[in-house]
């Protein structure tokens, strides 16, 4: 039975778990205990056997899932496995068990496979990893994915984004039980952000997906990315298919599931990204990639990651500091 203020935390391991999905969170549950919380974290495995982490580091666990004793918070840590491959039955079984009386259920990065196979995502929003949201999404389709989300509440089961993000969870989850100073607290000593600014899709790649089917459209695109200042007004590019606006539109809309306003825009937005990555202004990244002036690059990377061209480029453009003079 557990001590009066005491908090059971359990997390799901299994053979291929990434090992920071476990170790991230954990790291901050019992820095809280440090400052006054009192959290009991053990590590579950479907069988009560020991695990080997997706590094081949063996992971010693406390015991098998049970019903008892209850446990307040389950988390489900992720594997690089369950994006590719179906979540196997005995590991969803495992995850429903815990879940039926645990208070609050959670999911690091793609451990939301693991939570969608178990049937707790049905009808519920959640988040995953920005590069793997996408097959969350088409595997579970009940289940609302929100893919730029650091991390997502719905009710009593939150989802996390991928690896780090599930810090920032843990952070969160801390709050709730013990409120923003000993969180802060906790943020200060691990020294990482309360809450991160902008979602996860300032982490994310560039445009990637396989060319268009339709060989007039492939000339559009090809056109577009291989000369993104150009003028990439409805009307010019309709033009150089000698076809109405309308056919355009419907083209991109068919195959792209956009608009050719919004193609080019996210085009000059992944040039304007890595130019400021390589070192360019800001004003030059704007030019360079074709947006008519600063601040239209301005209000697309406040729609797209709710952060300034100019403090993307210093989370991203080094990881080198300059040595104090």
């Amino acid at each position: 039975m557990a001590k009066a203020g005491q908090h059971r935390v359990a997390i799901l391991v299994y053979d291929g778990v990434t090992l920071l999905d476990v170790a991230g969170p954990a790291e901050v549950f019992r820095e809280a205990n440090r400052f006054g919380a009192d959290y009991q974290i053990s590590l579950l495995s479907p069988t009560g056997a020991d695990v080997t982490s997706s590094l081949g580091i063996r992971v010693a666990v406390d015991g098998a899932v049970s019903p008892e004793p209850a446990v307040d918070t389950l988390l489900v840590a992720g594997s690089d496995l369950y994006p590719r491959a179906r979540v196997p039955a005995d590991l969803a079984d495992a995850a429903r068990i815990p879940v039926a009386v645990a208070s609050r259920v959670a999911s690091i990065c793609t451990g939301a496979f693991v939570l969608a196979a178990a049937g707790v995502l049905d009808g519920k929003r959640a988040t995953t990893h920005w590069k793997v949201a996408h097959e969350l999404a088409a595997r579970y389709p009940t289940c609302r994915v929100e893919p730029d989300a650091i991390y997502v509440r719905d009710g009593t089961t939150y989802t996390s984004a991928g690896v780090t993000a599930g810090i920032d969870l843990a952070l969160a989850l801390v709050e709730e039980d013990h409120g923003p100073d000993l969180a802060r607290d906790v943020a200060r000593a691990l020294v990482v952000y309360m809450q991160r600014a902008g979602g996860q899709s300032q982490f994310s790649a560039p445009l990637q997906g396989p060319p268009p089917r339709s060989p007039a459209l492939r000339t559009i695109t090809d056109l577009v990315t291989a000369n993104p200042r150009a003028d990439h007004s409805l009307g010019e590019l309709a033009k150089h298919l000698n076809v109405s606006t309308r056919h355009l539109t419907r083209l991109f809309h068919d195959e792209l599931s956009t608009t050719p306003a919004r193609y080019v825009e996210n085009v000059r937005f992944d040039l304007a990204r890595a130019l400021l990555d390589q070192g360019h202004t800001a004003t030059q990244a704007a030019s360079l990639a074709g947006f008519p002036s600063y601040e239209s690059m301005r209000r697309v990377f406040a729609r797209k990651l709710s952060i300034s061209p100019a403090a993307h480029q210093r989370r991203f453009s080094t990881t080198r500091r300059d040595d104090a003079g």
